[in-house]
Order: C-alpha cells, then sequence, then structure tokens
C-alpha cells in the first residue's frame, strides 16, 4: 500500500495544501470548461432541457468510484484509511433542501458560483458572497444550531454496509444505474428541445395558421 499518501507519510502538510490547491484548479478549469459557471446553462438542469450537471457529476462520481476500487483491489490504495465524513439523517436532509432551494433559486452551487466569480460573473461574485455570509451566521449560531446538528447520527455509513451487499457488486450497480441515467438525460433533453411535430409552419403562423395559397409558395 502507498496511499492515502498524506496518511502514509509521503506527503507533509504544506505539501498536501500544494496538491489540493493544484487540484482544485484543475477541478475549476474542468467544471468551467463544461460550461457549468454559467447560471443559464446549469438552470437548465431544472427546466429539463440542460442536464449537463448531472451527467458530468455522475461521471465524476463514478470515475473516482471506480478508480478507488480498482486502486485498492491493485493494492495501492488502503480504503479502511480513506476519511469518509460521518451520516447525520435529519441535519444532512435539512442542509440538502437549503441547498437545492439555492441552487435553484440563485443557478449556480458553492463550486460553480466560485467557477463563476472568477471568471468575472457579477452573479457568481453576489452568490460566493451569499455563502460566505451564511457561512459566517451559522458559525456564529452554531452554539444554539448544535443540538440538531447532533441528531441522527449514523456513523460512516456507506452504500455496501446500508444495502448489506459486497463492495464489487455495488460498485457494478452503480456503474450499470449512471449508465442508464445518461441514456435517460439524453432522451429527456431530446423530447424537451426537439421542435414539436405538431407546430406552425413559419409562412402558415404569419398568416395565422391559414396555408399560403399554392401559387405564392416556394
Amino acid at each position: 500500500m502507498i496511499a492515502p499518501f498524506f496518511d502514509y507519510g509521503y506527503l507533509g502538510a504544506q505539501a498536501a495544501l500544494v496538491a489540493a490547491l493544484v487540484i482544485g484548479i484543475a477541478f475549476g478549469w474542468c467544471l468551467e470548461s463544461a460550461g457549468m459557471g454559467s447560471a443559464r446553462k446549469l438552470a437548465g438542469q431544472f427546466y429539463l432541457t440542460d442536464l449537463t450537471v448531472f451527467k458530468v457529476m455522475f461521471s465524476a462520481i463514478v470515475t473516482a468510484m471506480l478508480g478507488l476500487f480498482w486502486l485498492g483491489r491493485l493494492g495501492v490504495v488502503d480504503l479502511s484509511r480513506v476519511y469518509v465524513p460521518e451520516t447525520f439523517l435529519l441535519p444532512q436532509l435539512a442542509g440538502g433542501l437549503v441547498f437545492g432551494a439555492g441552487f435553484a433559486i440563485g443557478g449556480l452551487c458553492p463550486g460553480t458560483s466560485c467557477v463563476a466569480a472568477v471568471t468575472g460573473r457579477l452573479d457568481g461574485v453576489a452568490l460566493v458572497l451569499g455563502m460566505w455570509a451564511g457561512v459566517l451566521v451559522t458559525g456564529l449560531a452554531f452554539p444554539i444550531l448544535q443540538p440538531f446538528f447532533d441528531r441522527t447520527p449514523r456513523g460512516s455509513l456507506t452504500l455496501p454496509q446500508l444495502f448489506q451487499l459486497p463492495y464489487g457488486v455495488v460498485v457494478f450497480g452503480v456503474v450499470v444505474l449512471a449508465l442508464a441515467g445518461f441514456r435517460g438525460a439524453e432522451w429527456i433533453e431530446r423530447c424537451r428541445t426537439q421542435p414539436s411535430l405538431t407546430a406552425k409552419k413559419p409562412d402558415e403562423a404569419a398568416r395565422g395558421g391559414v396555408p399560403a395559397p399554392e401559387s405564392v409558395r416556394a
């Protein structure tokens, strides 16, 4: 086993920060390259006209999952030493609802708002300032919120533990689900964006739906 690098001492604190900065910049570049710094593009997710957010993020999840799975099988990564955040059902459910509402209203999530701000978009700057203000207010009010924050703990819960299935079976299931999701997303986008077969032709629409006489048709 040679990874995680930091956990095994191959990276010091300073080198780990530099690596995190490089990875963060690369991630932001990928988001911007995928067009995810545009609030208009991300808002298409909620109108089912542009599901780029779903496809890009699900691709990233599946890539990371397969990478960790096979690196673990090859003896490169010790998966038992990879940090898994703890699960708190009620506070994370509430946080997800707030996050989703903010995403729908602002058209950007925390990561994409930073990308938008760096590229000079004013909506991104506004959202980043709002996010910082929210973090500040939450930090100041944390003593009041902590009893709710600590409710319904489930520890470091993973899908194999939740469904009581082997790790490989869950990985295979997620990949199949992702492939089906990609096909479904493409189908939804086509259905939402292609012109209606019953739409009026331009010359008919200009005449209130009355077809042009044969003598004036091209």
